[in-house]
């Protein structure tokens, strides 16, 4: 994995500032784990992890950076099964470090990213009753990520998905999502034909434009009328059980 690592103060207030799981920390949770953080620079194609490794870290996506999970079906397919950006992390979150990774993470979309030795993260949830319930309540997101994705791909249209998979997309990293008709087929795990007819409707009904592995989202309220339920299923999950505080909601 490329990188540029740093233990700048100014860096560490990025960081955290720039995961919305993170920006939950109160200063104490904070203090605990600053010591061993490391602000990362990940590369497009940069493979995380891969099915069956020992986890070593976990990452926290920062800003515009988002990390892939896929699952391999055969030697020649593989499909997302959850993307995470800036609202969590990847690397032992779920099964609290010991279990092999199942699947394989790639970075999508290149930019920084919090580092922290997994044993470290654990040790951490021992000492700080907000970070052990915090990490808890992001694993209900992350599944619920997962089992939104299963009933999204059995039964929603691919052009639904597709926008639905954009506005996350925006969301994350802004208007300006680099990424080809190529990447996008594999994502969805469909043919790039599909795909190419796909973006070209939405860039005809001028909701988005694409151009060199760029897709540029122009109408959002458009692209939203476009997408299925499963983008505000997932996003009001977040906040029904984060939020801005790390307690959901009602605690907001």
């Amino acid at each position: 994995m490329s990188e540029v690592i740093t233990d700048e103060l100014s860096q560490l207030d990025g960081a955290f500032a720039g995961n919305r799981l993170l920006s939950t920390f109160p200063n104490d949770a904070r203090a605990i784990l600053e010591p061993d953080c490391e602000v990362v620079e990940l590369v497009q194609g940069d493979i995380v992890f891969t099915p069956g490794e020992s986890l070593k870290h976990s990452i926290f996506p920062i800003n515009q950076t988002m990390i892939c999970l896929t699952v391999d079906l055969d030697l020649d397919r593989s499909i997302e099964v959850t993307s995470v950006g800036r609202e969590g992390a990847v690397g032992g979150i779920i099964s609290c470090g010991h279990a092999p990774a199942f699947t394989k993470a790639a970075v999508l979309i290149a930019g920084p990213a919090l580092r922290i030795p997994l044993q470290a993260l654990q040790e951490a949830k021992s000492r700080s009753s907000f970070i052990g319930n915090i990490f808890c309540r992001y694993s209900d997101y992350l599944l619920s990520t997962v089992m939104q994705a299963v009933a999204c791909n059995a039964f929603h249209p691919i052009p639904a998905r597709a926008a639905r998979w954009l506005l996350t997309a925006q969301d994350r990293g802004g208007d300006r999502i680099e990424l080809t008709q190529e990447m996008f087929a594999s994502l969805l795990g469909v043919q790039r034909t599909t795909v190419n007819a796909i973006v070209r409707g939405l860039q005809d009904e001028g909701l988005i434009s694409n151009r060199r592995g760029v897709i540029q989202v122009v109408d959002r309220a458009g692209l939203v009328r476009r997408a299925c339920s499963c983008y505000q299923s997932i996003e009001t999950h977040f906040s029904n059980v984060i939020g801005l505080t790390g307690s959901g909601t009602a605690a907001d």
